[in-house]
């Protein structure tokens, strides 16, 4: 590397490069490098015989990787874990490995790959690569939708701690986390709340798969799983209702219908908690704002700010109470049943 400040170019040049960071990100992932890593320093060739990968490609990798502070470079081709590649075991407290192996998936990255055409026309760019809307694709994929389920579990690692020492969710009896996944949110809600109980629901195919992490996380006494769609009709009442990242998928619209559904199940009174980030203000919060092209390029969402939210809830029967920020990108957007 060379002194001095990065010049403008530089610094250009390096966020059109990035693309190829990702991709370095994801094989490491998909490999297993930062697991094999645990115990400590490997050798290239060590590395690539218990991952099933060319010896002089994978140490080529592994250098590239080493360059930008993932891994370090020691002698004689040996690698170790820096304190950021420590972030791609699968087993670290913030994992982010979930997520790397899914990003770089095919069907995933032509989505990205599409951009331009869904600036251009406004369309949503995962349908017109893959045919399908993300859940059709995944619902008869069962491996499409694992990698997806391992990827929200990651992010949710990474904003359930912050946002549970924000937000004081122990004031509800049972919360019903509504399109919750694989239970890793509504698990780590219960596991920091002994005196709560939760129901999960999302669609069949999705909570079928839950079982192994609440018990793993020790809440499988308290929390009951429900599958269906949040178009039609949610448990019925629960004291507080959690949307964590599922409005942001939709626009407008379908945002209604979900809050509406909802409304619905929810005795007067009880809480709306739409866990998501905030858009932020111009010129800052670069992971909301590229997270929003995330939204436009896959499920065909969006992003929002506060007044946004506060006038999906007003029209959907609720009364914005206010926002609650964390240390994460997420915070709580707070509604109650009017």
């Amino acid at each position: 590397m060379g002194s001095g400040p990065e010049r403008p170019s530089q610094a250009l040049l390096r966020l059109v490069n990035g693309y190829q960071v990702t991709q370095a990100l994801h094989v490491a992932a998909v490999l297993g490098i930062a697991d094999l890593l645990t115990d400590g320093p490997r050798s290239s060739d060590d590395l690539a015989a218990a991952a099933g990968a060319h010896p002089d490609a994978l140490y080529r990798l592994l250098r590239a990787l080493a360059s930008v502070d993932v891994l370090r470079e020691e002698d004689g081709r040996l690698f170790a874990l820096t304190p950021i590649g420590d972030g791609l075991r699968s087993d670290a407290p913030q994992s982010v490995a979930g997520w790397a192996a899914f990003v770089g998936e095919p069907y995933y990255w032509q989505a990205w790959g599409a951009l331009l055409h869904g600036v251009r026309t406004g369309e949503n760019a995962f349908q017109h690569v893959n045919g399908v809307d993300p859940w059709t694709l995944r619902a008869r994929e069962p491996e499409r939708s694992a990698s997806f389920d391992r990827a929200m579990a990651s992010v949710s690692r990474q904003v359930a701690a912050a946002v549970i020492a924000a937000y004081d969710f122990g004031r509800f009896g049972t919360i019903v986390d509504v399109g919750g996944g694989n239970g890793a949110f509504l698990a780590a809600v219960l596991a920091a709340h002994p005196s709560t109980r939760g129901v999960l629901f999302d669609q069949p195919h999705v909570v079928s798969g839950a079982g192994p992490l609440l018990v793993a996380a020790g809440v499988a006494d308290r929390c009951e799983t429900v599958s269906g769609s949040f178009f039609d009709a949610v448990p019925a009442g629960g004291d507080a209702y959690v949307l964590k990242a599922i409005l942001h998928d939709w626009e407008d619209d379908d945002c209604l219908r979900i809050l509406r559904t909802c409304r619905r199940a929810m005795p007067d009174g009880a809480a709306l908690l739409a866990v998501e980030r905030d858009l932020g203000a111009p010129n800052a919060a670069p992971e909301s704002k590229f997270s929003d092209l995330n939204m436009l390029v896959a499920p065909g969402g969006r992003e929002r700010s506060p007044e946004a939210y506060a006038a999906l809830f007003a029209a959907s029967g609720f009364r914005f109470v206010g926002f609650t920020p964390s240390g994460a990108p997420a915070g709580v957007f707070e509604g109650t049943a009017a």
